[in-house]
């Protein structure tokens, strides 16, 4: 970027909504990681099962080497084979999808950007459905990996569709229209092949749950979540540009096509990783995005990290709630994300003078 894109940057255009409290940046960002540390234990305790921080930590503690008295060995393995990897998981999706979220609204300009306008989750769709129907891979790991394959299979052909131009509005429509096909083709992949319990499988699967959560699938979205947020994270300069519009972040000395590329290629990777690993849980990367900004304002350097803290303890107790809503059964955690977001976005729009 040249010295007068830089000196643009910090105008007060740009600047003016870097922080909406009088709270000093540093100090929001350490409440949220106590927030999300305590959210972490504090959820892990939830279940059909109710069990304490104490006997959460003396779980971990064990694990770690620590000098603890081990617990029971029936009451070690439900919180460190199923509650710890489950309220982990739930935090790595909730920050992928706020990144992603955020990205894409800073990319195209579009308030209503979320993650899955790229059309990747309903490729991811596709591939689970038949990885179900067709008997491919083995339990929840082929279910994952079908799916993963699927929304790398949507977003490609998405790309594909792009080399003539990538306008925002050629991106947006494209991203419909490849949703739209991949949509269509799990509708008939279920109608044609899919008994009745299998359809209630699938349907259950596609509203997102964190039931299959296992260390595996913790351990590959903390990966995909440390590179897509550093990676999205050294692009915050070109984001805040975008703001400007395309012409005005180009006369800057940013390149819009590779930028483009760049952050469409790193939030796909984040929304892939995230539905193959959960399923669709919508809302996430819709609403927390607006949330941070109207904390701590539009300059994404900020933003992004902020974001990412606000999605994954939003998720982690939507799924703590979705766990003992209606217990023993257990609700699907896209539902509950729905049932919060839908009235928590239009509050926000309302505090944001826009509606």
């Amino acid at each position: 970027m040249t010295a007068s894109g830089k000196q643009v940057l910090d105008t007060p255009a740009v600047t003016a909504g870097t922080r909406r409290t009088a709270m000093p940046t540093w100090v929001l960002f350490t409440i949220g990681l106590v927030a999300l540390v305590l959210s972490v234990g504090l959820a892990a305790c939830v279940g059909a099962n109710d069990v304490g921080l104490p006997e959460i930590a003396r779980a971990v503690g064990s694990r770690l080497g620590l000098p603890v008295e081990p617990l029971s060995r029936l009451l070690d393995s439900l919180i460190w084979q199923l509650r710890v990897p489950r309220v982990l998981l739930a935090a790595l999706v909730g920050a992928m999808l706020a990144v992603s979220g955020t990205v894409l609204q800073g990319l195209t300009g579009n308030a209503l950007a979320d993650p899955y306008l790229l059309g990747v989750s309903n490729g991811a769709s596709v591939g689970a459905v038949a990885v179900t129907l067709f008997g491919l891979g083995a339990g929840a790991l082929g279910l994952s990996g079908g799916a993963l394959l699927g929304a790398l299979l949507s977003f490609g052909l998405m790309m594909l569709l792009l080399r003539g131009g990538m306008r925002t509005v050629r991106i947006v429509l494209t991203g419909v229209v490849v949703g739209q096909l991949f949509a269509a083709l799990t509708s008939l992949l279920i109608m044609a092949s899919a008994d009745a319990e299998t359809t209630r499988a699938i349907t259950y699967w596609l509203l997102g749950s964190m039931t299959s959560a296992r260390w595996d699938s913790v351990v590959l979205c903390a990966i995909a979540c440390a590179a897509g947020l550093v990676g999205c994270w050294t692009r915050s300069q070109a984001l805040d540009a975008f703001s400007f519009g395309e012409d005005t972040a180009e006369s800057l000395g940013i390149s819009v096509r590779t930028t483009r590329i760049t952050t469409l290629v790193l939030t796909a990777l984040l929304t892939s990783v995230a539905v193959a690993s959960v399923g669709a849980v919508g809302f996430v990367g819709l609403i927390v995005p607006h949330a941070a900004r109207f904390i701590v304002g539009p300059r994404h350097r900020v933003l992004m990290p902020f974001a990412a803290l606000t999605g994954a303890v939003f998720l982690v107790w939507a799924d703590a709630l979705a766990r003992v809503a209606l217990a023993p059964r257990e609700v699907p955690v896209g539902v509950v994300t729905a049932l919060i977001g839908v009235p928590l976005f239009l509050f926000i729009l309302r505090k944001r003078g826009e509606l």
